[in-house]
């Protein structure tokens, strides 16, 4: 079996995230690597918070501690949320870890020996007020580009250009709020992507006709209008420093590296993190440096990273010329909205992971997610398509037949799966189509097309009440109990083909569906075309309980109070 690693955007540290960035990295990378695991495959989920930068600075200046510290604590609570959510992430780890500095510091070494690092005068922001150079977070003000009037030094978060301080109209400091701005003399390193234009243009062209259309077309646009020598340090407390053997006078002025220089680097950091772990099992080079050619790398993100993952971050490995794994598939999301409007951090706006795990059970959540994962465009969250999807889709669907098959088994067979007679014609067209809508599923998935994927699944539900309202086992016990048993067996087997297929999506409840069964030995962690004909892996005699009631349907009281606390219409 083939090698997968795989890696999802890293969340920044600043604070709880909302639904929109769940969707767009982490929830997908790990339904993903759930169903690679079961189909047998050698999987490494690598994820991490980034913790440097100017936001990291003025979140802590805000709550009053050292910066390390609330990195600290703001690590262990993101970490707590995303164990909220079933995240199985092989190791979740941090930007500042001791791995990550020395390796992003050797990339520098290599660049710079190499001819991509270049020392450089510039005009910078410098605030009075503060008594400080301000880096490019540190200046807000209006995107000359959209009009956006709270747009950052480094990139407006409503249209996604990449930005200057300078650039911005009507600068103020971040930290202050003064306007009283000067542009002063200092130093810093720029990676020369200038120079490495051309072998990016061709590493992206043997790849984009694979990517998605987000990817591969944000990729190109940002090739063809041509890429710049771009500043890598920046003037902050909190970073990977410059090393002092190779820039002593940037060093010993406290520069550390930009965060979208180390950023990606953490991929690997917290690979070696991971390793460092257990050295004797583990080895990270084996997955990124000198990498086993059936190393397969996928990475999932949100369209705003797409730039620095399909341009920024090879031009980077590409100049060290070293052998480092650079991406093979780049798994692209638009945005997911809040009623039409922006999910945002920033301005808390939307739902946020905690606040959604402190109403319903993680899988709610899951599925709607990725059913409804902003693929191909933006999609939008609103309550009344959530209660819709959880009733119909969770609850009546999958639930409801659970629930109805095992309570009406115990009620007139007992506590063990009912034999009956041998299976007919009706379980001959059950199993052809089950096996049909599994291939179908495998395909999606396989593809990494998770709406599609979502909609497979959710016909294999569906294929199990259709069955059940044909072959109405309420009404065949009144003439022919055999015949019922039949009915009941078959569709027990499909409640524990349900547990198996659905856990990518739904892990908790794909559990509680599992164990409802007293299977001896039971290993199986996926389910074979034949085996979804045959629906024959749960034997008369098998020993079974009646699980809690797997999904709560929402009611309309449910719907008004969740619009009453979030509100149903996007902020003006």
């Amino acid at each position: 079996m083939a090698r997968h690693l795989i890696t999802s955007a890293l969340p920044y540290i600043n604070g709880i995230k909302h639904l929109g960035n769940m969707v767009g990295s982490m929830l997908p990378a790990d339904v993903y690597s759930r169903y690679l695991r079961q189909r047998g495959h050698d999987v490494l989920y690598i994820c991490a918070t980034d913790e440097h930068g100017t936001p990291a600075e003025l979140a802590a200046k805000e709550q009053g501690l050292p910066v390390a510290d609330f990195c600290a604590q703001a690590h262990d609570a993101q970490k707590a949320v995303y164990d909220g959510f079933a995240l199985a992430f092989d190791f979740f780890g941090r930007s500042s870890s001791p791995q990550n500095i020395e390796i992003t510091q050797h990339f520098a070494r290599r660049l710079d020996e190499n001819g991509f690092i270049e020392e450089r005068a510039i005009r910078q922001v410098y605030s009075p007020a503060d008594g400080r150079f301000l880096p490019d977070r540190y200046v807000e003000g209006t995107c000359p580009h959209c009009g956006y009037d709270k747009a950052r030094g480094d990139q407006c978060e409503n249209c996604t250009r990449v930005l200057d301080p300078t650039d911005l109209i009507n600068p103020r400091s971040a930290i202050s709020g003064s306007t009283d701005l000067e542009v002063r003399e200092t130093k810093h390193l720029f990676l020369l992507q200038s120079k490495l234009q051309h072998e990016v243009e061709e590493w992206v062209s043997r790849h984009e006709d694979d990517w998605p259309q987000l990817a591969s077309s944000i990729a190109r646009k940002w090739l063809t209008e041509g890429l710049h020598d771009r500043a890598i340090t920046r003037d902050l407390d909190w970073g990977v420093p410059v090393p002092a053997d190779t820039w002593p006078e940037l060093a010993a002025e406290g520069k550390v590296f930009y965060v979208w220089f180390d950023a990606p680097i953490e991929y690997i950091g917290a690979t070696k993190e991971w390793a460092d772990q257990d050295p004797a099992n583990r080895d990270w080079k084996s997955w990124w440096y000198e990498s086993a050619a059936d190393v397969r790398y996928t990475e999932f993100m949100a369209k705003d990273n797409v730039p620095f993952h399909t341009v920024m971050f090879p031009a980077t490995e590409i100049g060290v010329r070293e052998p480092w794994k650079m991406v093979d598939y780049v798994k692209a999301f638009n945005w997911l909205t809040y009623y039409g409007g922006k999910f945002s951090t920033s301005q808390k706006r939307g739902v946020f992971t905690d606040q959604a795990l402190a109403l319903l059970p993680a899988d709610y959540w899951r599925y709607f997610l990725i059913a409804n994962a902003p693929e191909s465009d933006d999609s939008s969250f609103t309550w009344e398509h959530f209660t819709a999807t959880v009733n119909k889709d969770l609850a009546d669907t999958l639930g409801n037949f659970v629930n109805r098959v095992l309570s009406f088994s115990k009620k007139r067979f007992g506590d063990e799966v009912p034999a009956g007679s041998a299976p007919g014609a009706a379980e001959a067209r059950l199993g052809e189509q089950i096996a049909q809508l599994l291939a179908e599923y495998e395909g999606h998935m396989e593809t990494l097309q998770f709406r599609k994927a979502a909609a497979a699944l959710r016909a294999l539900w569906s294929a199990g009440n259709s069955y059940l309202e044909e072959k109405a086992p309420w009404l065949e016990i009144k003439t022919d109990k055999d015949a019922a048993a039949l009915t009941l067996r078959t569709a027990m087997n499909l409640i524990h083909l349900y547990s198996v297929v659905s856990e990518p999506f739904i892990p908790a409840t794909a559990k509680t569906m599992r164990e409802a069964f007293s299977l001896k030995d039971d290993t199986a962690t996926w389910v074979t075309a034949d085996e979804a004909r045959a629906l024959a892996s749960v034997p008369a005699g098998t020993p079974f309980t009646v699980p809690p009631v797997l999904f709560a349907k929402l009611t309309d009281e449910d719907l008004e109070n969740y619009k009453e606390r979030f509100g149903g219409e996007p902020a003006a």
